[in-house]
């Protein structure tokens, strides 16, 4: 049995993604695997505005749905590769992280020697 959870399909364009994700499709029929499309998203990140247009894209009966933003390793990836949506990110987590230890940190027993 094999069990496959994320894989990355990168192009520059929609066509060299579609392209990339068929060869993905028949070769791991050729394998006895199989693409779950329910549970596959697509993600395009280019300058030029038109490229990432969100639309389904159709691969042998199977519709993959394009997402606007997606978090790949820790770190959110968007359609125009903007790094501000990633840096209200991560302050908002270590806003977070802090708040939920303040009062720990405030104790007065830390302190005492």
């Amino acid at each position: 049995m094999v069990y496959v959870d994320v894989v990355n399909i990168l192009g520059r364009s929609v066509h060299t993604v579609k392209e990339n994700a068929k060869t993905l499709i028949v070769s791991s029929k050729e394998t006895g695997l199989e693409v779950n499309a329910d549970k596959s998203k697509y993600k395009i990140m280019s300058r030029d505005q038109n490229e990432g247009r969100s639309h389904n894209m159709n691969i042998d009966n199977s519709s993959f749905e394009c997402v606007e933003r997606v978090k790949y390793s820790g770190t959110t990836l968007t359609k125009q590769n903007c790094i501000q949506e990633e840096i209200k990110s991560r302050l908002n987590s270590g806003n977070a992280c802090c708040h939920s230890v303040q009062n720990l940190l405030s104790c007065s027993l830390l302190f005492k020697v």
